[in-house]
Formats: structure tokens, C-alpha cells, sequence
């Protein structure tokens, strides 16, 4: 989807109407702090005082939020509600929304309000307190609450089923009359969503995760444990034989399936850097799905747009969140999706050319002639940077603690530890801009430095380079001085593989996030910078934007559309290999491990296939064989 359609999907969604039927729970979050706990007279046990409470939609009320966030035109809710202070707090909600709120009944006797109540201290979700799990819905309560959905399912586009908890509104009469009523209107999309009763509503298309969809099939996996890929697609395709009706099949960083009367499509993941929290995704997914229907798209547009909903809300944390039409269209104008995760994650599955360490992913088109290379620097060529996470880490530690860096206690500062390191392995390959802009986040979480203190990402950067440089320009004088060799700060056979293909007539260019006078510089102390031929592109100008992914648009400007199809680039970082896979060009993920400089690097290897590598080489040493395997000499 471009970013063209997808603005005038979401100016499309504006005028569409969706009905919500299912179970409208309560989320209420509950942040506790001891510091206000005192012993009670009446218990002599320590109470649990609340700082603040906070109170949003949950279940089909979560579904009806993200309607609204996303700018649907209308929104109709029909479900069931106790006589409590926690059903008049969920009306408030609906109709601070501007929800029609005609649909929702109350039943006063055997029925209380569903409410997740989730205590947090500190950063942690602790047990939950639920209300409404004796919930029994009472015959009349269902005959009326299925009469005013019958009523209204003439004036919307499409209409959700929602089926949250087992004591909720579909009991097996009220799922028989559901089905009866769907059946009544063959011309309406009627999208279920269901953790119990997938495979009772005749005639609607299905939303459900992988595991929900596996156990349909008869393949039993617990929560915690992955469905595989072949499974997760044969059950979508045995569904689909079952139903006849298109059918979402949600595998939560891994994207989704899509099974329709065209096929099975895949939908990928799309790569989230920061903290996440799923609780809610699916909510935000079916909606995203729903509203495209009701604007006329395919279903692939559809789970397309509910991927983009999805990616915004795991990101608020401690909420049942919301994506706003600006969110979606930050998200999905130019996503950064996450290509073949079984086999990153797996290595058995690689091939390889044949007596080679060149893993085959996707083969280069037959016909497709090389003729313009991109080279990433740091760790595709050169070395002279390795070992930046050294730098990093203590840097970013001492940020976080800020003047309590040697003060802070034990626990303390070990936390603090875990939080950078896990944050760095997260986050390599990616801009030191956006680890700056995460390293930010982390400081405000830990409290330790006052807000009036707390740099921003480009000041945290500033510190990183100067650090970074002074290791780069140290080496750079021993390797002048003679006393260390090029091979001793380049990876294996990168100046010969360089030499080859310019010898070919291949046009070389060179790109770095790093200044372009220091690239220039490290290229000529390398001995290869007359091969790019003034081709060599380094940040300049605006020091707030991603300095990688400007730099490849400048070169991809000069290369020209035109010439994509006989682009191949090289990198170890996700970036390049993202921006040439976007643009159709092949992509060789240079999996290289910069201390010994030759061999695999494993975590390498699964980045770049998320990225979207085409080829993956751990360094040049079988440059003969990898000149062949491209079509080149």
C-alpha cells in the first residue's frame, strides 16, 4: 500500500458506519504506591493505597475505541452491562466517544459489569481482580439485545462479533440466534472474533490468532510455544475449505495470514524497536480490518491496515491503546517489515550455493544484470569501528544514573545494566539516532536524573561520537604509523571483492551514517576510495533525521528508478538492506563478524533476513563464487 492509498483509506473510513456486538468489559489500571501504606486498625495488615486510577474500554469496548481513534464515521454498540458503578462508568466512556450507545442494555439481576482490574507498582502488571465471571444471561436480555442488532444491521457496512470471556453474551441459544440472523443477511460482512466459538458462526469471515486456528485444525500448542509456519498456513487453508469465507489468521510479531477466494497471502510483521505491550493487539488489529471492509477494500488491504493498528497501540504501555488516522499513517507510510522470521531464526533451513557459505534466500532474477553496487562502510567493509557497543554501553549507563553513577546501589545499578544491554541487542543495526531517541526513554523511566537534565537524543549522541571518535582516530594513527595493516581493519578479501567488480564496470558508491569527510578520509587510509570515483556519501546537513536513510535516498536518487532492477546492495545493517528491498533492487546481508573479520556472525544473519535479504555472505573470501552467483565476470 502506498502512502497515497493509505491516506485515501483512512479519508474513506471517515464516512463508513460499523456495528459492534460482543462482550464491553472495563479495563481499570490501578497504580499503587507503598510509600502512602499504613497498618490497618481493623486487619493489622499493611494497606495498599492507590496513587492513581485510570479507567478505559476493554474487549468489544476495546474493539469500539479503536473504531473511534482510527476517525470511523459511525459507531454502534450493542451489548450487556450490570447495574453498577462500573456500567455507568463504561456509558460515560461510549458516549465521551460519541458512540450510539442504543444498543448497550443493562440487565440488573445475575449480571455485573466485566472489569479487568490491574494493579501496577512500579513498572510491573501485578494479579488481576476481575468482576463478572458468574455473569448468566438471562433470555429475554439476548431476545432484545439480537432485535436491536437485526434492526440496525440495514443502516451500517459491516458488523464485529465479538466473544471475549466465557461469561459473557454468547451462551448456545444466543449463538444459534446469532447465526440464524447472519444467515438472514447473506449481503452484509458480519467479522468474528471469537476465543471460544470460531467455528459456529456460519456465513461471517473469521479474525483469530495462530493458536486459536491450530487448535481448530486439531494441533494442540500452549501459549507460550510457536505455531509453525506450515501449520499455521495449512490451517488456514483447511478453515477456509471449512467456511468459505475469507478468514485472518494473526501471528503476532509475525505478521498474518490471509486466506480469501485469491489465494494465501502473507502479511509481514513489522519491526518494533521499543518496549511492547500485545495486550489489546488483536483488538486493534480486527478493528483496523473492519474498517477497511466497510470502505470497500480487500481483505488483504484490510489485515494490511489492521497490521498498522496493530504496530501503533503495542506501544503505549499500561493502556489499552489507540491508533490515531497521523499514527497509522507514520507507521504504514514507509513500515519497516520484519521478511521471513522462521527462517532467520532458524538456521537449518538455510541453502546455500552449493560448496559455499553463500546462503541462498531469494534467488536473483534470471536475466538481471549488475550494473550499480552499494556498499555500506562500518562493518560491511571496514572494521575501524568495531567494538562500538563498548562505547555504548557505559555511556549509556552513566546517562541513566546521571550524578548518582557512583553512588547508586548494587540492585540498582545492576538493573540498570540489564535494561542498556538488552535495549543494545535490540536495537544494533539500527541509527545511533534512534538509540539515542530510545536511550532518552530510558533515562526518564529510571528517574534517577532530574527532567531538567535530561539531554535529548542529539546531545546523547554527541557524547557517543566524540567517544566512538577518539577509539576511530586512535586506530586510524597506528594504522598510519604502519604499525597495523588495511587487513587488519577490513573484512576478509573486501578490497579484492571491491577491485573485482570495478574491474567488471560495475559503478561502486559508498554509504555511511558517519560524517562524509571522515568516510572519505577512512576510505582512502583503507586504500579503495578511488573505486567509488567521488562516489562516496556521508551525513551532511540535517543532524535530526536518520542520517543513514538519508544518505541511501541521496545515492538511490542518483542511481535512478530506471536502474533499481540492476541494483545489488551490500550491508550488515538493516537499513540498507530494507531500502533496497523496498525499491526492488537485490540484497546481499553481509553477515560479517568484525573481530576475527572472517566467518558467520549468527545474530547478523537473523537480522538481515528479517530486513529482507536476498543473499547472505559472512564475509568475501569465496568473492569468485559470489561474483558468479550475482551474474557478474
Amino acid at each position: 500500500m502506498t502512502r497515497v492509498e493509505l491516506e485515501q483509506l483512512l479519508a474513506d473510513i471517515r464516512t463508513v458506519r460499523v456495528a459492534v456486538i460482543g462482550d464491553f468489559c472495563l479495563d481499570a489500571y490501578w497504580f499503587m504506591d507503598s510509600s502512602a501504606s499504613e497498618i490497618s486498625v481493623e486487619t493489622g495488615l499493611a494497606t495498599r493505597p492507590v496513587k492513581d486510577q485510570r479507567y478505559t474500554l476493554g474487549g468489544a469496548g476495546n474493539v469500539v475505541s479503536n473504531l473511534v481513534a482510527m476517525g470511523v464515521g459511525l459507531v454502534r454498540a450493542f451489548g450487556v452491562i450490570g447495574h453498577d458503578p462500573y456500567g455507568w462508568e463504561m456509558i460515560r466512556l461510549l458516549q465521551a466517544s460519541g458512540v450510539d450507545v442504543a444498543g448497550i442494555l443493562t440487565q440488573e439481576v445475575d449480571w455485573d459489569t466485566h472489569v479487568y482490574t490491574k494493579p501496577v507498582e512500579g513498572d510491573e502488571e501485578q494479579n488481576r481482580i476481575d468482576f463478572g465471571n458468574f455473569n448468566r444471561l438471562a433470555p429475554a436480555t439476548a431476545a432484545a439485545l439480537l432485535e436491536r442488532l437485526d434492526r440496525a444491521v440495514g443502516d451500517v457496512d459491516v458488523v464485529i462479533v465479538n466473544q471475549q470471556v466465557v461469561s459473557g453474551i454468547h451462551t448456545e441459544s444466543f449463538r444459534a440466534d446469532l447465526t440464524r440472523l447472519i444467515g438472514r443477511h447473506p449481503e452484509r460482512v458480519f467479522v468474528v472474533d471469537s476465543r471460544k466459538y470460531s467455528d459456529v458462526y456460519a456465513g461471517a469471515y473469521r479474525k483469530l490468532n495462530q493458536h486459536e486456528a491450530a487448535r481448530l485444525c486439531g494441533i494442540e500448542r500452549p501459549a507460550d510455544e510457536p505455531v509453525l509456519y506450515s501449520e499455521a498456513t495449512a490451517a488456514a487453508e483447511e478453515l477456509y475449505r471449512r467456511w468459505q469465507r475469507p478468514l485472518f489468521v494473526t501471528r503476532g510479531s509475525r505478521g498474518c495470514l490471509v486466506r480469501d477466494e485469491a489465494g494465501l497471502h502473507v502479511i509481514p510483521g513489522i519491526q518494533i524497536l521499543g518496549r511492547i505491550d500485545p495486550v489489546g493487539a488483536g483488538d486493534s488489529m480486527l478493528a483496523g480490518i473492519a474498517a477497511a471492509l466497510a470502505a470497500g477494500r480487500d481483505p488483504v488491504t484490510a489485515a494490511t491496515l489492521g497490521n498498522f493498528v496493530a504496530g501503533v497501540t503495542v506501544q503505549k504501555l499500561f493502556q489499552t491503546g489507540t491508533a490515531s488516522p497521523q499514527e497509522i499513517l507514520d507507521i504504514g507510510a514507509d513500515p519497516d517489515y520484519v521478511y521471513r522470521p522462521e527462517l532467520a531464526e532458524d538456521p537449518r533451513q538455510a541453502r546455500f550455493v552449493e560448496g559455499t557459505e553463500i546462503e541462498i534466500v531469494s534467488e536473483l532474477p534470471h536475466g538481471r544484470r549488475i550494473t550499480r553496487a552499494i556498499f555500506d562502510h562500518d562493518g560491511t567493509l571496514s572494521t575501524l569501528r568495531q567494538g562500538w557497543e563498548s562505547i555504548m554501553e557505559p555511556m549509556m549507563i552513566r546517562a541513566v544514573l546521571g550524578d548518582s553513577f557512583q553512588e547508586a546501589d548494587e540492585l540498582t545499578y545492576q538493573k540498570v545494566v540489564r535494561r542498556v544491554r538488552e535495549y543494545i541487542d535490540k536495537t544494533t543495526g539500527v541509527q545511533t539516532l534512534v538509540q539515542m531517541k530510545g536511550l532518552v526513554e530510558i533515562v526518564r523511566e529510571f528517574g534517577r536524573v532530574p527532567a531538567s537534565k535530561v539531554l535529548d537524543e542529539l546531545g546523547y549522541k554527541e557524547i557517543y561520537d566524540r567517544a566512538l571518535l577518539a577509539m576511530v582516530r586512535g586506530r586510524m594513527a597506528r594504522l598510519r604509523a604502519g604499525e597495523l595493516d588495511v587487513e587488519d581493519f577490513t573484512i576478509k578479501n573486501a578490497v579484492k571483492f571491491l577491485r573485482a567488480l570495478h574491474a567488471a564496470g560495475v559503478k561502486l558508491y559508498l554509504a555511511s551514517g558517519t560524517d562524509e569527510k571522515d568516510v572519505v578520509a577512512e576510505a582512502e587510509a583503507l586504500g579503495y576510495a578511488e573505486l567509488f570515483a567521488g562516489r562516496i556519501y556521508g551525513a551532511v546537513g540535517d543532524i535530526t533525521k536518520e542520517a543513514k536513510r538519508i544518505v541511501l535516498d541521496r545515492i538511490m536518487r542518483d542511481v535512478g528508478k530506471d536502474a533499481y532492477q540492476h541494483l545489488v546492495t551490500f550491508g550488515d545493517g538493516p537499513v540498507e538492506i530494507r531500502e533496497t528491498h523496498k525499491r526492488g533492487g537485490y540484497a546481499v546481508g553481509v553477515a560479517s563478524d568484525e573481530v576475527r573479520r572472517y566467518e558467520l556472525n549468527s545474530a547478523k544473519r537473523a537480522r538481515l533476513i528479517r530486513a529482507g535479504a536476498d543473499l547472505i555472505v559472512p564475509d568475501y573470501s569465496q568473492m569468485n563464487r559470489l561474483l558468479r552467483a550475482l551474474g557478474i565476470g
